[in-house]
């Protein structure tokens, strides 16, 4: 039937049915049930609908991480409509792009930024915007509650879009990935195999839900698991240090793991019930995976993935987990390496990573043609990161293509950043790199030319005003001009070694 391959169709198939089976336990200690689950998101769905949401629809949500936020986002599955989430630490400025570009039918924002947010519906002739706080309370929340707990969920095919996610580029526009129903429960049921989920796991969810990791791996393949989510607000090291021995997963960047170094309770007996530790959504560095193996007896899992695709490849939950690399293309997954265009390379050289599989995007939202450029003729599509491929078939990253920052855990373009740059009085040329730190792996750094009068905090101060805090640079230099090759390219090569001890000088 068509209905099954609705995403929620899928997940809700997997629900526990019995009354005492935990979806969620917050920190507080109270629960969720999957069959209370089951019913509020019922309800939210029928929220939905009374404001004119249906199949197709997009839904733009901006608002903190809560349980209501996740309700908001099976909700939006089960009606069909497509999910649209959005970083907290986005402007208004740079939330009436993806409004403008998106066209969604409802915006769902913080109570705080309503004032600004209705300005923005207003001026793209959207109806409605709607509220949810930090705790679950808003507009959206009190309409929900009003609703019935019955709701069909809405027939979906495979290739129907569930998700439109952002991803910037290097043009400094963002593009918005469509990610369909099959696109998400493909990636969710091979990683709930491929990472041997059982009976009992419990993850320790800390991560935000405002991008792939945290939204999609995280939730749908505890949901596929029917396990109980531990949910936190933010990452905290001291809480989840005093979660570990109830928990058997925990999910996270490499800050995560880095942080839990450092308090002096990790060890082998704290981690006593874990099963498992994963690291994605930056490099995890060599040092840390060493580290945490001698502190813990546990051996880091460290996945490679990204917005068009979700999980790309994995390091085996049976066998060697190397340091240094990001494992073995996932089962339905197909990996090569390919120069400059498109001709495939034999293993051990270095090119840039090209995939395909049944987890990879329907394309950019609104722009075939950049779709077309992003993908062979073959189908395999270019992920800009330049890899290599050794003989049994592991995948190491060496290099990111398109100038890549990855701070964090979340992904900046320097382009996007250097046109806000360029727009200050004062400033006639900019460059952006990324350079090493010990907490975020990089940062962001600005080096410009322009009039003496410039000023570091001023600059920092302006571009706070127009971008999310994580993009703002955190040291601006000032250069009489920036390094050129011979055909007039900025060499971003030498800033990055030039500045490479900004924030890691005499640790």
């Amino acid at each position: 039937m068509r209905d099954e391959h609705n995403l929620y169709a899928l997940l809700n198939s997997r629900f526990p049915a019995d009354e005492e089976a935990a979806a969620f336990e917050l920190i507080d200690g109270s629960t969720v049930s999957y069959p209370q689950l089951d019913l509020i998101v019922s309800r939210y769905a029928n929220a939905l609908a009374s404001l004119g949401l249906g199949p197709g629809d997009r839904i733009t949500v901006q608002i903190e991480k809560s349980l209501a936020n996740v309700y908001l986002y099976l909700a939006a599955l089960k009606c069909g409509a497509v999910f649209n989430p959005l970083n907290t630490a986005y402007t208004p400025a740079e939330v009436d792009y993806y409004v403008s570009d998106a066209r969604p039918r409802v915006i769902v924002c913080d109570p705080a930024a309503m004032d600004a947010i209705r300005e923005i519906a207003s001026a793209h002739e959207i109806d409605h915007v709607v509220t949810l706080d930090a705790l679950g309370r808003g507009s959206m929340a009190e309409l929900a509650d009003a609703q019935s707990e019955a709701f069909a969920t809405v027939p979906r095919a495979p290739d129907d879009l569930a998700a439109l996610v952002y991803t910037s580029g290097t043009t400094g526009r963002s593009k918005g990935a469509m990610l369909s129903h099959g696109n998400l429960a493909s990636n969710a049921l091979t990683l709930h195999t491929l990472w041997a989920f059982e009976p009992g796991d419990i993850l320790i969810h800390a991560l935000p839900i405002f991008h792939v990791h945290g939204l999609y791996v995280a939730l749908n393949t505890s949901f596929l698991n029917g396990s109980k989510i531990i949910w936190l607000p933010k990452f905290d090291a001291g809480t989840i240090i005093g979660l570990l021995p109830r928990a058997t997963i925990l999910m996270g960047v490499p800050t995560f793991y880095t942080r839990l170094l450092a308090d002096p309770a990790l060890d082998p007996q704290l981690c006593g019930t874990m099963r498992l530790f994963i690291s994605g959504s930056a490099p995890l560095l060599a040092e840390t995976h060493t580290q945490f193996e001698q502190r813990t007896g546990h051996r880091i899992l460290e996945r490679y993935g990204m917005t068009e695709a979700g999980m790309i490849t994995s390091n085996p939950y049976d066998g060697e987990r190397r340091a240094g690399t990001v494992g073995f293309a996932l089962p339905d997954v197909d990996v090569r390496v390919a120069g400059d265009i498109g001709d495939p390379l034999p293993h051990g050289e270095i090119g840039i990573l090209e995939i395909k599989g049944p987890n990879v995007f329907k394309g950019y939202w609104g722009m075939p043609e950049k779709t077309a450029e992003e993908f062979r003729g073959d189908g395999y599509f270019i992920t800009g990161d330049m890899a290599v491929i050794s003989e049994d078939g592991r995948v190491s990253i060496v290099g990111r293509g398109k100038d890549l920052i990855i701070s964090g855990g979340f992904n900046i373009y320097p382009k996007e950043i250097e046109g806000e740059l360029d727009e200050l009085d004062g400033i006639d040329e900019s460059a952006v790199v990324g350079v090493p730190h010990p907490d975020f792996g990089e940062s962001v750094v600005a080096v410009v030319t322009g009039t003496s009068a410039l000023d570091e905090q001023w600059i920092i101060g302006s571009l706070a005003q127009r971008l999310a805090k994580f993009k703002v640079p955190k040291r601006v230099f000032f250069v009489d001009e920036l390094p050129r090759n011979t055909m007039g390219k900025v060499q971003k090569a030498d800033l990055r070694s030039r500045y490479a001890e900004t924030f890691t000088a005499g640790k």
